[in-house]
C-alpha cells in the first residue's frame, strides 16, 4: 500500500465518483480506479460499493479511511516540517474553526502568514459543533483549532481571549434606543436559532435559561451571517459572538446585560511544527477581548 493509494481512496470517498476524484487530483480517470482495484486487491475487501447517487464506502471501507485521512495527514506534515527553512515554509496546514468564533482575527492572522509564507498551503474549515472538533483534534487530522472553551477542552490549550456576545435587533426594534439590552427585556421575542448540535445554540439555549426566558423559534440557520441577516430583517432576534457580525449590521446590534461571553482558545497538535506555531503566535497578536460597544440610534 502507498500513501497515493491513500490519497486516491480519500478523494473517490469525497468525490463520490472515480470521474471527479480524478479531476479533483488531476490525474487520468484510469489511474485512480486502477490504484483504488489493486488496493481492495492487498486488502482483500471491498472498499466502495455503488448506488445510484454514485460510490459509497463500505462499512469496511469507512473505517479504513479513518486510518487513511490520518496517515495522510502525518505525511504532510513530516514534509512541511523536513522542508522547513529560516525563510521558507512549505506544505500543508489544516486549520478548523468552531462557526461564529475568531470571524475577524483569524482572516487577518491567515493573511499574515500568507505573506510570510507564500508557499504554504492554508486549508480552513468551519464547524458548528464543538464535539466534532475534538473528535477531529483526538484522530490528528486538525494542525490548529479555534474554538470556545468548554469542560473538555484540553489542559494545553492556548487561552487568547474572549468572545462577547451581542444581540441582533430589526430595524426600527425598540431597543436600539439603549446602550446595552437587558436580556430580561427580551421576553416573548421570536428568536433565529441555529442548528441543534451547534454550539452556538448551545450558548443561546444556557443564556436564555439561566435569565429565566423561553425561547420561541422563528427559525433554525447553519450560519452566523444568516442569523444577523434574518435578524436584520424582523424574523426575530438572535445572539451571536462580535466578530461574527458582517460590515453593514453594526447599527443593529447591542451588548447585553448580564455580560455574556465566552474564551476563546487555540488547540494545538502535539508535536507541532513550525507552521502551526507562527499561526498561534498570529492569533496572539490579534485582539480579542476589545468590548463590543455601539451607540444607540438618535
Amino acid at each position: 500500500m502507498s500513501l497515493r493509494q491513500y490519497e486516491y481512496a480519500l478523494a473517490v470517498a469525497e468525490e463520490g465518483s472515480v470521474t471527479a476524484a480524478a479531476e479533483l487530483l488531476h490525474v487520468a480517470q484510469p489511474s485512480v480506479s486502477q490504484q483504488i482495484r489493486g488496493l481492495e486487491r492487498e486488502l482483500g475487501v471491498e472498499l466502495f460499493a455503488r448506488t445510484p447517487t454514485g460510490l459509497v464506502p463500505t462499512v469496511v471501507g469507512r473505517a479504513f479511511l479513518r486510518e487513511a485521512e490520518i496517515a495522510v495527514s502525518a505525511s504532510r506534515r513530516a514534509r512541511a516540517t523536513a522542508r522547513a527553512g529560516a525563510d521558507e515554509l512549505v506544505g500543508e496546514l489544516m486549520v478548523a474553526v468552531q462557526m461564529g468564533f475568531g470571524t475577524r482575527q483569524l482572516p487577518g492572522a491567515l493573511g499574515a502568514l500568507r505573506r510570510r509564507f507564500p508557499r504554504l498551503e492554508v486549508t480552513v474549515f468551519e464547524e458548528p459543533s464543538s464535539a466534532e472538533l475534538e473528535r477531529l483534534g483526538r484522530r490528528g487530522v486538525l494542525d490548529l483549532a479555534l474554538m470556545a472553551a468548554c469542560e473538555q477542552s484540553p489542559a494545553d490549550a492556548h487561552h487568547l481571549g474572549d468572545e462577547e456576545f451581542v444581540v441582533v435587533l430589526g430595524a426600527g426594534h425598540r431597543q436600539l434606543a439603549v446602550d446595552r439590552v437587558e436580556l430580561r427585556e427580551l421576553e416573548g421575542e421570536p428568536w433565529v436559532r441555529f442548528d441543534r448540535d451547534s454550539a452556538l445554540d448551545g450558548v443561546l439555549l444556557n443564556v436564555l435559561r439561566d435569565n429565566d426566558l423561553t425561547p420561541t423559534t422563528a427559525a433554525r440557520v447553519s450560519q452566523t451571517a444568516t442569523a444577523v441577516r434574518w435578524a436584520a430583517h424582523g424574523l426575530g432576534v438572535t445572539l451571536v459572538p462580535a466578530s461574527a457580525v458582517p460590515h453593514g449590521h453594526e447599527h443593529l446590534v447591542r451588548p447585553v446585560f448580564p455580560v455574556v461571553s465566552q474564551p476563546v482558545i487555540a488547540v494545538v497538535r502535539h508535536g507541532a511544527g513550525p507552521a502551526e506555531t507562527a499561526l498561534l503566535e498570529l492569533l496572539r497578536q490579534e485582539t480579542w477581548s476589545e468590548p463590543a460597544f455601539f451607540s444607540p440610534v438618535s
